[in-house]
């Protein structure tokens, strides 16, 4: 065999081969390769648009949070000022009752001490009447001497 025609047929059965290879696989190859790299590019797309709903997504939350804060305060300030109303209310009602209760207890004083003062009165004109009685030695008439004993009463 001759070397020079060995290699023109390896020549031709690369060539053929090349020919082959760059007709019917390479286009194959090439296309897989561009969808495989148009994947990785679609891939890599959405995780950025992914990235930036997730930072939108927690703006919003912080924005939720403070809007939630906020109100969360105001409703305290509102339940605390209005426990400040019900305890100034409470605390009204409670020295208004005291008041009516000190009253009603000064009004029963009162009328304690006159039906005392009367009490009183009758048995001071009865001793007087027991002590005229007694210096006169005689019995007093109560029955005849009623509007003497009342005078007296009244006097005392």
């Amino acid at each position: 065999m001759n070397l020079n025609a060995t290699l023109f047929a390896q020549f031709v059965v690369f060539f053929i081969l090349a020919g082959f290879t760059m007709k019917f696989v390479w286009p194959p190859l090439t296309k897989a390769l561009d969808e495989r790299a148009k994947k990785i590019a679609d891939g890599l797309a959405a995780a950025d648009l992914g990235k930036a709903d997730l930072a939108a997504a927690e703006k919003r939350i912080q924005v939720e949070l403070a809007t939630a804060r906020d109100e969360g305060q105001k409703r305290i300030g509102e339940a605390e000022k209005r426990g400040q109303l019900i305890i100034e209310e409470a605390k009204k009602t409670a020295s208004e009752e005291a008041a009516r209760i000190i009253a009603s207890a000064k009004l029963d004083a009162e009328q304690q001490v006159t039906k005392a003062r009367d009490a009183l009165r009758g048995e001071v004109a009865n001793l007087a009447v027991k002590g005229a009685e007694q210096i006169l030695k005689r019995e007093v008439n109560a029955a005849a001497h009623a509007d003497l004993l009342n005078q007296l009463e009244t006097e005392l």
